[in-house]
Parts: structure tokens; sequence; C-alpha cells
């Protein structure tokens, strides 16, 4: 499993982060984490502790209120100076309902106005890696949800990123959809040595696919524990029910249960 050596240029550097909204609501308290290329890092916790929007500041969706994001040593507007590229998976898929799957795939590419017929080839590519070419024609209504996934997942890998952020893709999905696409993710990860910050409220998708899970607590969010998954892949089903995974899953619980314990009773707040 990647980790940071000595002379290693880190993924993300999150540095004194924290945010505050104009409201006031103090979101974030001050974080810094560090993301090895090629690791797989997922960011756990409940409901309002930050997870999003800390994702959304790597991505520069939302700007910090104090420190300072990098990625690969880049301010995050920068990061394609470094040959670095990154792409966002948002919890739904936001298809153009009216617009073919081909259609939704490339609109990245149409953005960035690149020529018609590399943008096209670059779809089939990305389509394949999904497992949706003979779907390139059919239009989002006539795919079930985890199809739909698919294609939101294959329009963040057409651009070719190096870094991939996940905000709860699979949450709304039935638990073997689920399980199914946390294989496919896996395989794509490994097959394209991504660096992977995938959010999600799951304790057992957490451990599934992490090389390292940040466990968040809430008001104000923060991190209250690391976890490092030390298990090999690729990570068969059998891992689910194994002794090895129950413990990781135990572990985790357990951080998430000190968090809640810590939190003020919003009835004397």
């Amino acid at each position: 499993m990647p980790e940071l050596g000595a002379a290693a240029i880190p993924a993300i550097e999150i540095i004194s982060v924290d945010k505050t909204y104009p409201n006031g609501t103090h979101a974030l308290q001050p974080v810094d984490l560090a993301v090895a290329e090629g690791e797989f890092v997922t960011l756990l916790g409940p409901s309002g502790c930050g997870k999003s929007t800390l994702l959304k500041m790597v991505a520069g969706l939302l700007a910090p209120s104090n420190g300072r994001i990098l990625l690969w040593r880049k301010p995050v507007a920068r990061v394609e100076e470094s040959g670095h590229r990154l792409s966002f998976v948002f919890q739904e898929a936001t298809l153009m309902p009216w617009a073919r799957v081909q259609t939704n795939v490339r609109l990245p590419l149409d953005l960035a106005g690149v020529p018609r017929e590399q943008a096209d080839a670059r779809v089939h590519e990305a389509l394949k890696m999904v497992g949706l070419t003979r779907f390139a024609r059919a239009l989002p209504g006539e795919l079930s949800g985890g199809m739909q996934m698919r294609v939101s997942i294959a329009r963040g890998l057409v651009t070719r990123p190096t870094l991939l952020l996940m905000d709860e893709p699979f949450g709304a999905l039935d638990e073997i959809s689920r399980h199914r696409l946390d294989g496919e993710l896996l395989d794509l990860w490994r097959g394209n040595q991504l660096t992977v910050m995938f959010v999600t409220h799951s304790i057992y998708e957490a451990v599934y696919l992490s090389t390292r899970v940040v466990v968040m607590g809430a008001r104000p969010g923060r991190v209250v524990d690391e976890v490092r998954v030390h298990e090999p892949y690729p990570r068969a089903a059998s891992f689910r029910v194994s002794t090895a995974f129950a413990g990781y899953a135990r572990r985790l619980q357990e951080s998430l249960q000190r968090a809640s314990a810590d939190l003020p009773d919003p009835e004397l707040a």
C-alpha cells in the first residue's frame, strides 16, 4: 500500500484547513491530512461532519476559510501544471436526461474544446472501462440506477484523471449493486493507477475499499481517528465476512461512538 516516504511528493496536502460559512456555521475545524499518490483514502462519518465540505475544497468547488490545499505541491487551480488532473463524481449521477450516454460522457471534453474524433475515442475508452459500450446510444432513463452511476464514473474518467474524488456515489443504490460497483471501482483504481478520495457513511464500504480510513466527527467537523487497512488487493467477496474485516469494522465503529459521545447535547446547546 502506498505510504509517504521521506522524498515522496503527496498527491494531496490539506494544511490547517477549516471552513466557516457566511451564516456563521462552523463546518470544519482545522484539518491536517496528507494523501500519498496511489492511495485509496475514505472519509467516514455521520451527516454534518464536514466530509463533503472537505472533499469539495480539495476539488476547488469551495474555498477554505483558512489554511491551504495543495495537489502535487500546486494550488488546486493550478494542478494541471504538475501534469495531473482531477475529476469529481457526485452523489447523484447528475446526467442530462435528454442526452444519450455517449453525449453525457463526452460533456467534459466538449467543454474543453477537444476535437470530436478524439473525444469520441476517449468516450469509447471510458465506457469500456465501466462495461457500458453497448449502451452508448441509450438515454439515462433507460438505465438502472447502478448503470447511471457507471455513466457518471465514465464521465469522470474520460478526462484521464490521476485524482478521483467521489462523494457517496453509491449511497442510493441497493446493497447488491453497491457491492458490485465497489468491486468495479477497485479494479478501475488499480488498473488506472489512480489516487482516490472517497466519502461514505458506510463503515463496511470504507473497510472494503480503502487503504486508509479517516474517521470524522461532527459539530464542528473534525478528524478523530485514522485507520490503515492492511489487507492485500484484489479484495474478494470473502473479505467482507472475514475475522479481519470484522476487526476493522469494530475499530471504526468504536471511533465513531467515541466521537459521538463528545458531542454536546443538542437540547442543552
